[in-house]
């Protein structure tokens, strides 16, 4: 198996794990917070996505992020500023997270991953070598930061199953 094969199969099998934990819940449900100041599903999820279309489409191909080229962040009511991902958020930022819809984040995250597909179908094995420059990863392999994407992502899928688990019990 390639790199191009291992990437899409391992963003395949988070996305059928995310997919799994949401099944069955709604808007008010991803907004529930365990406590305040606690990340909600909404949260999460949007912060997923948000670092996915970063890394894709401005850390790799230096290309507007689908966030502010289709205008996701006008459905959201957040910002345009497409540095924002989450990333570092204080418990205040997540409480003031303005209430969104299950069905836009589904839909944004369907418009970054077909992006993110193309992208590594379309990437010629040597490309995953590439080094790229960021400020919170310094010089990094483009192959580097999909294997650091595709754990974090499992990690937040996770996140995700343990807050329905307390919500609703960890039957999906």
């Amino acid at each position: 198996m390639d790199a191009r094969a291992f990437a899409i199969d391992g963003l395949s099998d988070l996305k059928a794990g995310m997919t799994q934990w949401l099944e069955g819940l709604g808007d008010d449900d991803i907004m529930w917070q365990p406590r305040p100041g606690a990340n909600h599903i909404a949260f999460i999820l949007w912060h997923m996505l948000r670092v996915e279309d970063w890394f894709f489409q401005y850390l790799f191909q230096k290309v507007p992020q689908v966030w502010e080229a289709e205008r996701w962040h006008q459905r959201m009511s957040l910002p345009e500023d497409p540095r924002f991902t989450g990333y570092g958020y204080t418990a205040e930022q997540v409480d003031g997270f303005p209430r969104v819809r299950l069905a836009d984040l589904l839909a944004y995250g369907d418009a970054v991953r077909a992006r993110t597909v193309a992208f590594i179908e379309g990437a010629e094995p040597g490309r995953f070598d590439e080094i790229v420059h960021s400020r919170l990863f310094g010089e990094v392999s483009i192959g580097h930061m999909v294997s650091h994407l595709i754990t974090e992502l499992g990690q937040h899928v996770g996140q995700i199953g343990y807050i329905r688990g307390l919500l609703k019990g960890f039957e999906p």
